[in-house]
């Protein structure tokens, strides 16, 4: 490879939005998930997945003219705790915060216990703890005590 091709830019800077940074690698398509971008979203998204960084590999989305509202960040906190969330204005980054992991999460995750309360026709929303544990996210719901710890992505409303 060239010096001239080590040093291009892959990904356009953007004009406003979010670019969601240090996601954990593999988990960019989930994000676009919890964001419920598609195919057919109007605005310009950019994924890098598998990107390397200093600790190791990383994934990050940018989505112009878009800014995250708190529901959707703490999403993504239960799939990537290390992510940072940089809010861009006229080119510039304005905020820069890593994801906070909520203590406790309502009608966020879907429980995986099929006799649960909450996955009956009750009108309740699922309630878990959030917990974390040899630096892994661990949910448990406030119904049944039933823990999540793997793939969450799978389990997230």
């Amino acid at each position: 490879m060239s010096e001239v091709a080590k040093k291009e830019i892959r990904v356009q800077p953007i004009c406003s939005g979010t670019v969601i940074d240090h996601i954990t690698a593999g988990q960019a398509l989930n994000v676009l998930k919890i964001l419920g971008i598609t195919g057919t979203s109007w605005g310009i998204v950019s994924i890098l997945i598998n990107a390397p960084s200093s600790y190791g590999k990383k994934d990050v989305v940018k989505i112009e003219g878009r800014e995250l509202v708190s529901s959707e960040v703490d999403k993504i906190s239960l799939i990537s705790p290390g992510a940072t969330i940089n809010i861009i204005r006229d080119y510039d980054v304005q905020e820069k915060n890593q994801v906070g992991i909520p203590s406790h999460v309502e009608g966020v995750v879907k429980c995986i216990n099929p006799n649960c309360i909450s996955n009956s026709n009750e009108p309740i929303e699922s309630k878990f703890d959030v917990n974390t544990r040899e630096g892994k996210i661990e949910l448990r719901c406030g119904y049944c005590e039933r823990v999540i710890c793997e793939n969450i992505a799978d389990h997230l409303l």
